[in-house]
């Protein structure tokens, strides 16, 4: 189904298009929240709080920017508020990117040492990234986590794709030097 024809119905209250909306960005939205709270329970009811109010507010919606790109907004939003209303760090679900830095052997047979060795990694990895500032870590978490382009995340940021592109620059240089001082003071 077209996006302008499943907007339209969806400012009808058509209940099939509330199924198709959900099935078809369920998944990445729960995602998206998940990597900023890192638990997939409060990603599923953030995702569910996204939807509610896309089903609210779906008539006062403008139709400026795609409706993935005002999913996403909103699940960002309500994720950021969240983690200000618990007042805890922005832990990220990088555990792919996290893998991926590791360049784990699937062939290499795991150890309980081995098993808190990527414990603490992915624990110092988390860490660091909690302490980017905020618009650094949402650039991060939509280009890493979520694999979102730049153009992209510069819609959901409201942003040019040239202050995303910096933003993801400086993220990425303060994670290294984060990660380079602790590896150096181990």
């Amino acid at each position: 189904m077209k996006e302008e024809d499943l907007i339209k119905l969806l400012q009808l209250d058509d209940n099939s298009a509330y199924d198709e909306l959900v099935k078809t960005y369920q998944d990445k939205i729960i995602n998206t929240c998940y990597g900023f709270v890192h638990n997939i329970e409060e990603a599923e009811d953030l995702a569910q709080e996204v939807f509610i109010q896309v089903f609210k507010s779906i008539n006062s919606f403008r139709e400026e920017a795609k409706l993935s790109t005002w999913l996403y907004r909103i699940a960002v939003n309500k994720s950021l508020n969240k983690l200000r209303s618990k007042r805890f760090g922005l832990l990220l679900a990088l555990d792919s990117l996290f893998e991926s830095d590791l360049h784990i052997n699937s062939d290499i047979i795991d150890s309980p040492f081995k098993s808190l060795e990527d414990k603490e990694r992915a624990e110092v990895l988390h860490a660091s990234i909690d302490k980017l500032p905020e618009n650094q870590k949402t650039a991060f978490v939509l280009s890493k986590y979520r694999g979102l382009k730049n153009k992209q995340i510069a819609e959901v940021m409201k942003l040019s794709i040239s202050a995303v592109e910096a933003l993801l620059n400086r993220s990425k240089k303060k994670l290294q030097e984060s990660l380079l001082f602790y590896y150096r003071s181990q």
